[in-house]
């Protein structure tokens, strides 16, 4: 037995080891292939829930919202409710296309991880729009719920298009292009638990997981600076009301402080905080805000003038010319007033005028995030101050930083792409400006040329045609001008009205400041406007002060008016000259110097009237002025206007007054402007008779 036994060899030690080694083996087969099971379960996930969401998305730009837009619903706001779904959709085909490409790859990690990375900026851009723009599309739905009949309609529309998915509500495709973006961090992270650290597409995979951790961050924080913008946009809304009632201890020591720091900036007591790069994109705001302000501003006045214009109407003036070139202007005239010039202005208020405004609104919403910016500025430096002085800062401070930095950061990133589009907006609004302005030129110009050709002088050789235009000029001149001494014998002159006696003090009073040459009369009613404007009414004497305004402008004349100073516009004052009636009482009115000291009360001499003309029925009493009644005993007039004069004075007496007849209404005017003309004679007004030079042979 004992040899038997020796007869069995020995067993070795690695002979011994082969049952362990070949279980760790066999588990860590197992461990590898589950791995990769999941690796590829999740990359199969990404591809496939990809191209779920885009169809889902194309569903409801084709489908849903195409209908929509076909029951024209003008309570339904579809911009607002889907904003840029069409970028977004347009990004996510693309990047479908790419992600399934990627299947047959061999190094198909690598290549996800690439097209994460390439398409990152991409997917910034047009989520953090989308996203900014959710809340604002969640509110629309929740006011469309309350509406029975839009929310049938939307209710129709998804049971007619997707009836297959369910839906009950548009929040239900809303949401996913937010649940999306924050969802491609999460499925590459499972992709990367699933990757063993020692795989080369390793790295690659922890780079494109930290690139979409860091957009839906970059995402939220521009949906809280947008949040923030529209805080404070939307309390510029508030009536005066609310404003005063959000007024409180608080917010007037808030106020206060932001005074006073300003105050010592500009006494340069605190340094300000520099921001050339801010205030570069400010600078370039401001400027293109002021150009499409004043643009704005001289249309409307443009539109304006152009009404005006048309109300005129030549062509059905009666210029008691029955032939010739006359027939020819009124037929050119009524085709400019009736079609070109009407075509003209409408089409100018609709290319041009309603985009400025349009254009303006759009100014707003900068313009009030710069003016929080620098208060919330203000703040900030007063925070900082105190906290390098403290070393900390409360909650409220810290959020009234946090403020100020999202307003700034906003501001940098949005104004610099605001001011470009706003900036190729005004360039178009001026080259259609410019097209308009060349294309009523060539209409008037052809429809001239074509009236011109019918004129029998219109083949006339040019120093011809000029010799007849000079003794035609020198001819209508000579008439002119007879008329013109005939009509200064029968009208008083404009330029002197009667003055009540204080309106007599006021003019003493100008006159002792300034010389008699520099006094002007109001012709008409004057409502202020704009900052610095006077309002006066018709017939007040002002003084001249200066022949423009600050910018320049000959039109805005600065005037003192016997107390306040401030611009009118100049195409309302008359020169106005004292006649020999008035300057005795003006020197009647003088005051005293030492009586003046003393205090002393006295009363001024009753000053002449003018005189009253006591018509006959066979007199003839026109209005000198135009007058608006102000009351039911009062008639209004126009001037040179025929009236009957019934009694010369008022019941009381006064003969400042005068009781007229006027197109079968009686009533009240001053008897100041009325005034006695003879009898008319017909003045001969005639064109020159004129024939075409023969021709020599």
């Amino acid at each position: 037995m004992a040899s038997s036994g020796s007869d069995e060899p020995p067993a070795t030690e690695t002979e011994t080891e082969i049952p362990g080694a070949e279980c760790s083996i066999y588990e860590e087969v197992i461990w590898l292939d589950k791995t990769e099971q999941n690796q590829r379960l999740a990359v199969e996930e990404l591809i496939k829930t990809e191209a779920s969401y885009v169809h889902t998305i194309q569903l409801c730009v084709s489908d849903i919202r195409a209908h929509l837009q076909q029951k024209q619903l003008p309570d339904l706001d579809l911009e607002g409710l889907f904003s840029n779904i069409d970028d977004v959709l347009h990004i996510s085909r693309r990047f479908l296309k790419r992600l399934e490409a990627t299947v047959s790859h061999t190094e198909q990690l690598n290549q996800i991880s690439a097209l994460f990375q390439e398409f990152k900026e991409k997917m910034e851009s047009v989520y953090k729009v989308y996203c900014a723009s959710y809340e604002q599309a969640l509110l629309l739905v929740e006011s469309y719920r309350k509406d029975p009949r839009l929310q049938q309609e939307i209710l129709d529309t998804l049971n007619t298009m997707v009836p297959h998915t369910g839906a009950s509500d548009l929040s239900f495709f809303l949401v996913m292009p937010v649940q999306r973006v924050t969802k491609y961090a999460l499925l590459l992270q499972k992709i990367l638990e699933n990757t063993s650290p020692s795989d080369g597409a390793y790295p690659a995979l922890q780079s494109a997981t930290n690139a979409m951790l860091e957009v839906s961050a970059n995402i939220n924080e521009y949906k809280r600076r947008k949040e923030v913008a529209f805080k404070y946009n939307k309390a510029e809304q508030l009536t005066l009301r609310e404003r005063l009632a959000r007024l409180n201890t608080h917010s007037i020591a808030k106020k206060t402080t932001r005074l006073s720091r300003l105050f010592m900036h500009e006494a340069g007591i605190v340094p300000k905080t520099q921001d050339k790069e801010y205030d570069d994109l400010e600078e370039k705001f401001q400027c293109l805000a002021s150009g499409v302000t004043m643009l704005k501003e001289n249309m409307g006045s443009y539109l304006n003038n152009l009404a005006v214009f048309l109300i005129s109407k030549p062509h059905e003036c009666e210029l008691e010319i029955e032939e010739g070139a006359v027939q020819q202007y009124r037929c050119l005239a009524g085709n400019l007033h009736l079609t070109i010039f009407p075509e003209f202005r409408r089409r100018l208020n609709r290319v041009v005028y309603q985009p400025l405004c349009s254009l303006t609104d759009a100014l707003k919403g900068p313009q009030q995030l710069i003016k929080k910016r620098l208060d919330k500025l203000l703040d900030y430096e007063e925070i900082q101050e105190r906290k390098s002085e403290t070393g900390s800062v409360t909650y409220d401070e810290e959020a009234a930083m946090n403020t100020y930095l999202a307003i700034n950061a906003l501001l940098m990133s949005e104004l610099p792409r605001f001011n470009q589009v706003a900036l190729q907006l005004l360039g178009q609004i001026l080259n259609s400006l410019v097209a308009l302005q060349r294309e009523l030129a060539k209409k008037v110009l052809e429809e001239t040329t074509r009236e011109l050709a019918q004129l029998p002088h219109s083949h006339l050789p040019l120093p011809t045609f000029w010799k007849m235009v000079e003794d035609t000029l020198r001819q209508s001149g000579t008439q002119l001008h007879a008329f013109c001494q005939k009509f200064e014998t029968v009208m008083p002159s404009p330029l002197v009205q009667s003055l009540s006696p204080a309106e007599e003090r006021r003019v003493l009073s100008l006159v002792s400041k300034h010389s008699p040459d520099k006094l002007y009369q109001v012709i008409s009613n004057i409502s202020g406007s704009k900052d610095l404007d006077l309002t006066l009414q018709r017939g007040q004497i002002v003084a001249l002060l200066h022949g423009m305004d600050t910018k320049g402008n000959t039109n805005r004349w600065l005037v003192d008016a016997g107390g306040p100073r401030g611009y009118v516009p100049a195409g309302k004052l008359q020169p106005y000259h004292l006649d020999q009636s008035q300057k005795p009482r003006m020197q009647t009115l003088a005051p005293d110097d030492r009586a003046e000291r003393r205090r002393h009360s006295y009363t001024f001499p009753e000053a002449p009237r003018p005189p009253v003309p006591i018509v006959t029925p066979a007199s003839q009493v026109v209005a000198g002025f135009s007058f608006a009644a102000r009351s039911p005993q009062e008639v209004s007039l126009q001037a040179g206007q025929p009236v009957a004069v019934l009694e010369p004075h008022d019941k009381k007496g006064s003969k400042d007054w005068s009781l007229v007849e006027v197109n079968g209404q009686r009533g009240y005017v001053p008897s100041s402007y009325l005034v006695m003309v003879p009898p008319w004679e017909p003045l001969g007004w005639s064109l020159p008779a004129w024939s075409p030079p023969t021709q020599q042979t």
